[in-house]
């Protein structure tokens, strides 16, 4: 035995590494068997590994590393996942909740440490900085169950940065006195440097962002441009006085906005984050404590009973009570409570920087007993709160389906079909369908590559196979499935319309014509033919920048479109495409129009931000020109001829466009038609309708002739 002993702990980096990911791997497998956290297991297996348990690992300095990371990331994702606009909406309950979350553990726990404990003032009050403060250990199960966007959670994880700050104010005051600083000149000093540090943050990161994701597209570097914010936030932070996870949060709301939550860039942050850092820092949490001291007697398991049970009771009441002020169910308050009840790495911190401090009569200010019962007291807070969490979260789930929202997934025959041509081009047709797909649905989209006929066939079919393996690695990334098809046709437009067919979609995604070297008409020399055979519902995109980019979205809308049957269609679509942007919308139409748009946003996406401007008139179009900016997408909801709501104005919208929308991001739609199918041939609507009719040709002409 003894000669086997003389090889733990293990210290070869290689060997660590490996068997932290063995932990990673079976943890879940077999807390999933025992139907237990997976959490708690990665915490546990901490436990076992550490020192205090069997001594397989020694924590070296990649625990440290790895767990700094872990416990950052999971600030800045639970940061970048929050609804913006909920937040906002939110802002006062969220304060409440702050405020409660941290008076009232913070009350119970320093009248608990001076008469329970026997502890100084400075000592009690350091320990109610420790409890009314929290880490929020339980958030991957949040976005495991997809509940990242519920008001509980907003609340949550707002209040936990609320209830963090005051504590490392408070924190930084003790240490402040204990030092004879604690003068007007030091918090005139700290509120400077703290109005600095968030004032610099939201006017530099926004700019950054903006610029860096704009030129480059490549995803390892858009990672690495993320986490570099991320760090820097975080080491000004700590520049400041504050602890760095203050900063990562921070650049987390801040940068919330130009990473959509429905992005290939959001899925590896998340991955990456779920699959290394946060389980790292789990462990390495487990790893510092010592469940031998519970066996030893003495008066460790008074104070960890006292610890565990007032921190945990005053995060409870303030759950509860703000669930009840706010008039929420009582599983919202459930949720409430499970989030903000684990202590983690905070804890840990702010005791070490206790230990530094001395007591009057020379002593530390925070003895072994104090320091071992608050980290006992994170291994029970953590299994607390992820056993409450993940209850709450079924609940809540199962609260929902008992109350279904008006929009029936079931029945939505949701199927986008987005045929790709141009390399360049494919990657944001693709991210544009993303952004509008249904998350619920959880339904693939469908790539087409059309090629001619003609002696190039197979070159061009070996290039449209290369073109779709890479959008189908591009969607993967976005966790989105995707079917592929390249086709060879004699027409492009038929091999469009045979496969929308052939594939049962609902509608088209698709690039509008940019290469006037291969035909100088606006609808190029497909186009028109497309809208003019299918029924259904048309989305034509001209992108100029990365979609995360974009500021606004500005929509015109023609009179009598509220009559089209797909007029919910392709607002859904914006809507959808707005919220997971968290841009602002703009509607522009008649006052009856825009009266229903509102109704539908405001029961259907209250979070989206729309605004609404009268247009009475189609011929008010081209002053919109001015209010389009580089960074907003213009949509023209236009209609097909003989439709409810079309104009003979919409005859001369290629013109306007390319006079005074040229080089801006554009949007046309043509929404659903239904009645006798269009891709018919008839001799009352052709298949094919040519851009501009033989009369005008001919008036045009005389018109030459005679001005001549």
């Amino acid at each position: 035995m003894s000669g086997i002993l003389q090889y733990f702990p293990i210290t070869d980096p290689t060997l660590i590494f490996l068997v932290v990911l063995l932990i990673i791997l079976f943890a879940p497998i077999i807390m999933g068997k025992l139907r237990i956290p997976h959490i708690i297991g990665m915490v546990i297996a901490g436990v076992l590994v550490g020192k205090y348990g069997l001594n397989i690992l020694q924590r070296d300095a990649s625990f440290e590393l790895f767990g700094r990371v872990g416990l950052y990331y999971i600030m800045f994702l639970a940061a970048l996942e929050m609804d913006m606009e909920g937040l906002k909406k939110n802002k006062y309950r969220m304060l409440l909740f702050g405020l409660l979350t941290f008076l009232i553990p913070f009350t119970l726990t320093y009248f608990m440490g001076l008469d329970m404990l026997g502890y100084s003032i400075t000592a009690s009050l350091l320990l109610a900085c420790v409890m009314s403060s929290n880490t929020l250990i339980a958030y991957p199960i949040i976005g495991k169950y997809g509940l990242q966007r519920k008001p509980s959670v907003i609340l949550s994880v707002g209040s936990t940065m609320i209830s963090l700050f005051i504590a490392l104010v408070v924190l930084a005051a003790i240490v402040a006195s204990n030092k004879g600083n604690s003068s007007v000149g030091f918090w005139l000093l700290f509120a400077l440097k703290f109005t600095a540090f968030c004032a610099g943050l939201i006017w530099l990161i926004p700019r950054l962002a903006r610029w860096f994701l704009h030129r480059y597209s490549d995803a390892v570097m858009q990672f690495i441009f993320v986490l570099a914010i991320l760090f820097m936030s975080a080491s000004f932070s700590e520049a400041v006085g504050l602890e760095g996870i203050f900063g990562a949060f921070l650049s987390g709301l801040i940068l919330n906005r130009y990473i959509p939550h429905l992005s290939p860039l959001m899925n590896r942050i998340e991955f990456i984050g779920n699959a290394l850092f946060i389980p790292y820092f789990l462990i390495g949490v487990g790893m510092l404590i010592n469940v031998q001291l519970l066996f030893q007697g003495g008066d460790i398991i008074w104070i960890v009973f006292c610890i565990v049970l007032f921190g945990t009771l005053g995060k409870a009441i303030a759950a509860y009570v703000a669930s009840i002020t706010m008039k929420m169910p009582l599983s919202s308050g459930h949720m409430m409570f499970g989030l903000t009840s684990a202590h983690a790495a905070g804890a840990i911190a702010i005791v070490m920087v206790g230990m530094k401090m001395m007591s009057p009569n020379g002593q530390p200010l925070v003895n072994d007993e104090m320091l071992n019962g608050v980290v006992i007291m994170i291994l029970f807070t953590c299994i607390i709160s992820t056993l409450v969490t993940d209850h709450s979260a079924q609940r809540i789930i199962l609260r929902d389906k008992e109350f279904p929202s008006e929009s029936n997934t079931e029945s939505d025959d949701e199927r986008m079909l987005i045929p790709v041509k141009y390399p360049e081009y494919a990657e944001r047709l693709i991210n544009l369908a993303i952004l509008m797909k249904n998350e619920k649905l959880n339904r693939g989209l469908i790539a087409l590559n059309v090629i001619y006929d003609d002696v190039d066939m197979r070159k061009n079919q070996a290039s449209g196979r290369q073109l779709l393996d890479k959008v189908t690695q591009y969607a993967a990334a976005a966790d989105v499935q995707m079917q592929t098809q390249v086709r060879v046709a004699a027409n492009i437009a038929n091999g469009i319309k045979h496969a929308f067919k052939e594939f049962q979609a609902s509608e088209i995604v698709i690039g509008l014509h940019m290469h006037f070297n291969v035909s100088t008409k606006f609808w190029g020399e497909f186009h028109q033919s497309l809208f003019n055979g299918l029924n259904r519902q048309i989305i034509m995109a001209r992108i100029h920048q990365p979609l995360n980019t974009l500021r606004r979205i500005q929509v015109a809308v023609p009179s009598r479109a509220q009559y089209e049957p797909g007029f919910y269609r392709w607002l859904e679509r914006l809507a959808r495409m707005a919220g997971n942007l968290e841009c602002r919308i703009q509607f522009h139409g008649r006052k009856d129009t825009l009266a229903l748009i509102n109704e539908f946003i405001r029961n259907r996406h209250s979070e989206v931000r729309a605004e609404y401007c009268s247009m009475e008139h189609w011929n008010g179009l081209p002053k919109l020109a001015t209010s389009i900016h580089d960074d907003h997408m213009f949509v023209v909801v236009t209609a097909r001829k003989g439709t409810v709501s079309y104009k003979t104005a919409l005859e001369h919208l290629p013109e306007e466009l390319t006079h005074y929308f040229s080089g801006k991001n554009l949007m046309i739609i043509f929404p659903d038609q239904y009645g006798s199918s269009m891709d018919e041939m008839t001799f009352a609507q052709p298949q094919h309708t040519e851009e501009r009719s033989a009369y005008e040709i001919l008036s045009e002409w005389i018109h030459r002739k005679l001005h001549r």
